[in-house]
């Protein structure tokens, strides 16, 4: 006996194969000719108007009720992943879950489909033997839920007589009931050594998803008839479907298609079911439990690829899709927005347009004209928040896109508009995480358009208003497409045009409202300026700190001050002045965090008289640069009066030393009377001019007790000039602000200021004297500079009018060693022309006036 055994076991060995092989193809020949004669008897007429005439509802309800009856599929992979080495995310297991079972479903291929797609989704951190041993505990579970419902559909034949007339497959049903108890006993008695990591608590939850999928998708098949509105007895078609499943199963084909469906069909047709309902039951089960899903296992797929194209690439291709989105949305919202407007300022133009026919239907789904026009500023204000990229625009958007879904949806009834709007509003889902600015700063260039967009709707409504006045219209021909149905009807639209820029003001106070550090004035941290140059010394500009019209941005380390800018707030621009001050071997660092946190708000940096060196390092990172001049030097160890060169300034200094002339230095603090004899000096040398400040020192007592200043007395002891010193926080460099003097004083004594402070900053160690920037010097010169430059040089030429560049510079050059390039430096891709403009509105802004003219916060405030 053991020897025939052995032989059978032989035979099997080598013939197995074939026998599947014939066995399936029997099967699939049976199935063929089965349902060949089956489908030949089915009205297809009937079969077409019953898939035609399910509602929206239903067809909703039904996708709802697929998706659910997949879900509890689920927790094989979750078991799965707990056999595993390695964390995975609640998300990659229902997206991984979702793809391999719903795959699988359809294909099948005895389970190596799901194997394989496993081991690509969880096998980062495991061996293949690891892989294949927790699929292998997993597979033997999957159809346990099966063996339950077969358990079930006895109870309900022979306890409650639903669906007896079943009876001559109780003993499948029996077979297939005792699998599941075969497999948990085995389970049990190898629990310590081949299912030693199956605990019962793993176990339980395989056995329960098992179920609950057998049972979801078993009652789903029974819905899908209740919805069909089939007029047989539903209770007892379960036992009919767990048997049909018990034979697909047995018969190995892929989702037991084909065996599946013959069962069902002719087993329908004898409860009473008509040839066509069948098919149509059939073709509905199929859809919405196996397509659907599968489509959106599409989606999770495509969506798992796209993730480790992106983590390959460095997520550069998802930084690009969502700007894409982004650009998408942002079009659309203003597209739609503007043509809504002009849609409803001239109602039948759409008919004479042929482009505006093509666009039309996608952004006009208002059909009245009041909520027309509201709804359009409405969206206009959104977009302008999307475009800004501030995070408070994302929830408003998503509300004005579902409401514009309704709307069609309710008052056009158009699908395929409907189904447009959702794929803007998934798209706008899809870009989240690039909205992230947490307030809208209007720029000049914003506000400008945005103003020219709502006052041009305005004034377009009211001249269509006032043409179709009749007593315009008596006297003048009309186009036809300015032609309003009535006045009510205009009327209606100028009323949603003072509540759309009602909302529309209510909504961009909501973007640009909120905390703000880079806003309002700030009060001089006197201390922390003094300490950090007293640490890491200052530069050229640094004094003007002091003047206090600036604000300054920190930077620390474990919370220690290493270095500080200094900027003025203009529209939605932060200019700073001059390269940082403090620690320059954190300048990288700092610039990056200034730059993150500007972002962050809404700003673009702008930074002016900046050096080569910061200029390269912010190229780095996107900005783009425009030489403004060059600033002049004084080597002070190489400078005399000596020789043929300074001959006519030597002369110039025996001059004033005959004429009784006195220059001294004096240390702070000065007495009441000599400040009020410097600004005596200061306001005639400035005449009818006003102060300026930022990048310039104003006389301001305060500024200039801050440190020493030179005067020229006249041989009677009156004051005659002054230039308050800037220090610089070391020996490096010494420089002058303010360089003033009355009209009282003689030719040349500037020169003499110069000459002096030369000789004091050779007396006390200095290197250097800055003689100050030249504008526009040596810019745009070469005919292969930028157009700006060239534009500036231009300027540099023919503006001496408005400004002595070139006697500015012809008078620097008497005295400088070497000349030190100096650059505009802002962000790449903002246009140069906004950022010009307020750069020079900041540069020649009033001493006094310290405050952002912001154009939108004034009108506002009014």
């Amino acid at each position: 006996m053991s020897h025939l055994i052995s032989q059978l076991k032989t035979l099997w060995g080598h013939y197995s194969r074939y026998l599947k092989v014939i066995f399936i193809i029997s099967v699939i020949l049976f199935v063929i000719t089965s349902l060949t004669g089956f489908l030949r008897d089915v009205n297809w007429d009937r079969v077409g108007d019953g898939l035609s005439s399910l509602s929206p509802l239903t067809i909703a309800l039904l996708t709802i009720a697929g998706i659910v009856s997949v879900i509890p599929m689920l927790g094989y992979d979750v078991a799965i992943t707990h056999l595993l080495p390695g964390k995975f995310t609640v998300g990659h297991i229902i997206r991984s879950g979702w793809v391999t079972n719903t795959l699988t479903n359809v294909a099948g291929f005895g389970g190596l489909l799901g194997a394989s797609l496993r081991a690509t989704f969880y096998g980062q951190q495991a061996s293949k033997r690891e892989i294949l041993n927790a699929i292998a505990k997993i597979a033997i579970f999957l159809v346990a839920g099966l063996s339950v419902m077969c358990w079930v559909a006895l109870v309900l034949m022979f306890g409650f007589h639903q669906g007896g007339h079943f009876n001559r497959y109780a003993i499948w049903l029996v077979g297939g009931g005792l699998y599941f108890p075969a497999v948990f006993f085995f389970t049990r008695w190898k629990s310590k050594s081949l299912f030693a990591d199956l605990s019962w608590r793993l176990e339980l939850l395989i056995i329960i998803s098992s179920t609950l999928e057998w049972l979801g998708v078993a009652l789903f098949f029974v819905f899908v008839g209740a919805m069909m509105g089939v007029h047989v007895n539903l209770v007892a078609v379960f036992p009919l479907y767990v048997v049909a499943q018990l034979l697909g199963v047995v018969s190995m084909l892929p989702g037991a298609l084909g065996s599946f469906d013959l069962m069902m069909m002719v087993e329908l047709v004898m409860l009473g079911v008509p040839h066509a309902t069948t098919v149509v039951w059939l073709v509905l089960f199929r859809v919405f439990y196996y397509l659907i899903p599968l489509a959106l296992a599409g989606i999770f797929f495509v969506h798992h690829l796209w993730l480790q194209l992106d983590n390959f690439l460095d997520h550069l291709p998802q930084a690009a899709g969502r700007q894409v989105a982004h650009w998408v949305v942002t079009t659309f919202m203003y597209g739609s927005g503007i043509l809504m407007l002009l849609a409803a300022s001239v109602p039948d133009l759409a008919d004479n347009n042929k482009l505006l026919q093509q666009v039309y239907p996608f952004t006009f789904f208002f059909l009245h004209q009041l909520t027309t026009v509201a709804f359009a500023i409405a969206l206009l204000a959104c977009a302008r928040g999307i475009q800004a990229k501030v995070a408070k625009a994302y929830w408003p958007s998503l509300a004005l896109l579902v409401i514009g879904i309704a709307n069609t949806l309710w008052y056009l009834g158009t699908l395929s508009l409907a189904i447009f709007l959702a794929v803007l509003f998934f798209l706008t889902l899809a870009m989240r995480h690039v909205l992230y600015r947490k307030k809208l700063q209007y720029s000049l260039g914003k506000f400008t358009l945005d103003a020219v967009i709502y006052a041009g709707a305005v004034i377009l409504y009211v001249i269509v208003g006032l043409v179709n006045n009749p007593t315009y219209m008596a006297k003048h021909s009309i186009p036809s497409f300015l032609l309003f149905p009535g006045e009510k009807v205009w009327l209606s639209g100028f009323i949603g045009i003072l509540i759309g820029l009602s909302i529309m003001l209510l909504i961009i106070h909501y973007f640009t409202s909120g905390p703000d550090p880079f806003a309002g004035e700030q009060k001089l941290p006197v201390d922390r300026v003094n300490a950090l140059i007293e640490e890491f010394g200052g530069n050229e500009t640094s004094h003007l700190a002091f003047l206090k019209d600036k604000n300054l941005y920190f930077y620390q380390v474990d919370g220690h001050d290493r270095l500080f800018f200094m900027y003025r707030r203009k529209y939605d621009k932060l200019i700073v002045m001059g390269n940082p001050v403090g620690d320059q071997t954190v300048v990288r660092e700092a610039s990056l965090e200034f730059l993150r946190e500007a972002n962050l708000y809404g700003y673009q940096l702008v930074f002016y008289e900046v050096n080569s060196q910061l200029t390269m390092l912010l190229h780095e990172f996107g900005f783009d640069f425009l030489k403004t001049g060059e600033d002049g030097l004084v080597k002070l160890a190489d400078f005399t009066l000596a020789g043929k060169k300074q001959r006519s300034q030597r002369a110039l200094m025996h001059k004033f030393e005959r004429e009784g002339y006195q220059f001294t230095i004096v240390e702070p603090p000065f007495s009441d009377e000599l400040m009020q004899e410097m600004r005596a000096v200061s306001d005639d040398w400035l005449g009818d001019q006003v102060e300026k400040g930022f990048s310039l020192g104003f006389f301001d007592p305060d500024y200039i007790n801050t440190a020493p200043v030179a005067l020229v007395d006249d041989k009677d002891g009156k004051l005659v000039a002054f230039a308050t010193l800037m220090p610089t926080g070391g020996k490096e460099i010494l420089t002058i602000d303010l360089m003033r003097h009355s009209h009282a004083a003689p030719s040349g004594i500037m020169d003499m200021i110069f000459v002096s402070m030369f000789l004091y900053g050779q007396e006390k160690g200095y290197t250097y004297f800055d003689l100050g920037m030249a504008p526009l010097a040596n810019v745009g010169e070469s005919r292969y500079s930028f157009t700006e430059e060239r534009a500036a040089h231009f300027i540099y030429e023919y503006g001496t009018h408005l400004y002595g560049f070139q006697g500015l510079r012809r008078y620097k050059d008497k005295y400088a060693s070497e000349w030190h390039s100096r650059y505009t430096v802002y962000r790449k891709k903002n246009s140069l022309l906004a950022t010009m403009i307020a750069l020079v509105s900041v540069v020649n802004q009033r001493a006094d006036q310290k405050v952002d003219r912001h154009p939108l916060m004034m009108w506002w405030k009014k």
